[in-house]
């Protein structure tokens, strides 16, 4: 046997056995119980439909799939804590364009979304309400715009952390407005609707999954949505582009990774699991009375999802000059 056939051989014999292995790997997964991390507040839009998706999970695999909220540091804290985690499937993660944002706004983390990761899933997108307390003095959008103008550095308002899609949407809107507006970061999206909510903030962009209540509620004032169309949930509040800011346009995204070296077998049981509960009619019913929409893709697809989302804030954050107070 010549060396080239030899060498063909034992490569033969070190990779057959490795193939069943995958496999076994695949069909005995889930072995035992999957924590979901979601490095974000309680009561928050990730926190609720991590639950969600955790229930469904939890009955179609027939092991018990657990959400674990770790706020702080703008999602770093619990992001950092799933990326040291064993690859092994046993430990996941619920992001956000909160992360492709950091990926330019925080460089220096401790972390690198694309190289620390695996992409294993979209979850769903919803459109963002901009809503302001009642005590300040504008009726409408244009109204509040000419207030912040009239008051450079006189407005303030709140989010969930430096990154987050509400943070973003706020810079998006004042670099599109021309206005001066006070950044307030709170460590959790509750916290931050809070403080709208009573008064201590102005203003703020938060999930409509989660205001449209307190909108209801009189609590605060909506002045627009952030989609490209009105929500059907609150067909009568204009978005941002129709009440004043031409072109404005800024959603929330969530989505499941997993630690990078996580078999690929189990990605994609994973992902086959989720499109399976993303298709349900009764889940696509509940969310759509929510303002959620699910999505569906591929690994691979979520992955060129993800980097080109990276490009999209990386843009942003140039040109609106946001930095991490």
């Amino acid at each position: 046997m010549t060396v080239l056939p030899r060498l063909a051989a034992l490569a033969a014999l070190v990779v057959a056995p490795a193939l069943p292995c995958s496999q076994a790997w695949s069909q005995d997964y889930p072995a035992k119980s999957v924590r979901i991390v979601v490095p974000f507040g309680a009561g928050g839009p990730a926190d609720v439909f991590a639950r969600v998706l955790a229930q469904h999970l939890s009955d179609t695999l027939k092991q018990t799939f657990v959400v674990e909220d770790r706020p702080g540091a703008g999602s770093i804290i619990g992001t950092d804590a799933v990326a040291k985690s064993a690859p092994d499937g046993y430990t996941l993660l619920v992001m956000s364009n909160t992360h492709t944002t950091n990926e330019s706004l925080i460089p220096n983390k401790p972390f690198q979304l694309m190289r620390d990761f695996v992409p294993v899933s979209p979850i769903n997108y919803s459109d963002l309400i901009m809503v302001m307390h009642p005590s300040v003095p504008a009726k409408n959008l244009k109204e509040f715009i000419a207030l912040a103008k009239s008051k450079p550095g006189g407005l303030n308002y709140a989010s969930s952390g430096p990154g987050t899609p509400y943070h973003m949407a706020g810079e998006l809107f004042k670099a599109m407005s021309a206005t001066d507006i006070v950044h307030v970061p709170h460590k959790a999206s509750g916290e931050a609707r809070n403080s709208v909510i009573g008064g201590h903030v102005h203003m703020m962009f938060d999930a409509i999954t989660t205001m449209a209540s307190n909108v209801r509620a009189g609590q605060v004032i909506a002045l627009g949505t952030s989609g490209k169309q009105r929500s059907a949930i609150m067909p009568e509040v204009p978005t941002v582009d129709e009440a004043g800011v031409s072109g404005y346009e800024a959603t929330i995204w969530l989505g499941v990774m997993a630690p990078a070296g996580t078999p690929k077998p189990i990605v994609d049981k994973l992902n086959a699991e989720i499109r399976k509960v993303l298709a349900r009619d009764d889940l696509k019913e509940a969310w759509a009375k929510q303002g959620a929409v699910p999505m569906q893709m591929a690994p691979e697809e979520f992955d060129k999802y993800l980097r080109t989302d990276i490009e999209k804030w990386a843009h942003v954050v140039k040109v609106s000059g946001a930095t991490v107070q």
